[in-house]
């Protein structure tokens, strides 16, 4: 009896913010193994490059190339092939964290995403639902500031939620500033987390990349550049996981 495929999820698996800084954690300490024993290995050729250079100083120039062209090729050739598990491991692993971040982006699209699922489904918002059903405008605005200034996550889902079904010209205030005082640094540490990791495992595959070819190559360096660039742009604190206090 054939078994019937589930139909493709259209949804991305959730990642929660702890994963995500699990992920980033990982992530350099890959990127950091890796161009580690990279940068031992090409230390090992270039040692090995002296000492046959201070051995062969009664060749001609075109012989010593010649001679010191092989050794180190056979060199290389040793090294490449002795590194490679645990090289091709490491690429892996850091390609699969990327993956998992860059799939938890569509549920980090705006601060005001991320403030809405704060405390959803708790007894207190179930509750705070309630008792501000038929608040009027400006006991919104007022609670809304309370919320800000006691860093009230779960009282602002609740506000945002309110004030997000009124039309834009009777709302006492924007639910989207709120959400950017709320959760506007934990927003933007999520992003540059999920950018940071995408980098790293372009930066391992490029090091692996001219380490394999014995020389480096700018290819792909300056998009990574650009992403760094917009990244810092952010001007983002480190990323909190969901246990910290807030």
């Amino acid at each position: 009896m054939a078994i019937k495929k589930a139909p493709p999820t259209l949804t991305k698996p959730w990642v929660d913010v702890t994963s995500i800084k699990a992920s980033l954690t990982r992530a350099r300490e890959l990127h950091s193994e890796n161009a580690k024993r990279i940068s031992e290995m090409n230390v090992r050729v270039a040692k090995r490059r002296e000492e046959l250079e201070a051995t062969l100083y009664d060749l001609t120039p075109s012989q010593r190339s010649q001679v010191v062209g092989r050794a180190l090729g056979g060199l290389r050739a040793d090294l490449k092939r002795s590194s490679l598990d645990a090289r091709t491991t490491r690429l892996r692993e850091i390609d699969a964290l990327r993956r998992s971040v860059e799939d938890a982006r569509t549920h980090y699209n705006s601060s005001i995403q991320m403030l809405m699922r704060d405390g959803l489904g708790s007894e207190r918002r179930s509750r705070l639902i309630q008792q501000l059903e038929h608040a009027g405008k400006v006991e919104l605005a007022s609670l809304a500031a309370l919320a800000v200034s006691t860093k009230d996550r779960e009282l602002g889902a609740v506000l945002a939620s309110q004030v997000g079904r009124l039309p834009h010209s009777e709302r006492p205030f924007s639910p989207q500033e709120l959400a950017d005082h709320l959760v506007g640094d934990d927003y933007r540490a999520v992003q540059a987390a999920i950018m940071e990791v995408s980098e790293l495992a372009q930066r391992a595959v490029l090091d692996d990349r001219a380490f394999e070819a014995g020389r480096a190559s700018a290819e792909g360096s300056i998009g990574i550049a650009l992403r760094a660039r917009d990244r810092a742009a952010l001007n983002a604190p480190e990323i909190r996981d969901d246990n910290e206090e807030n």
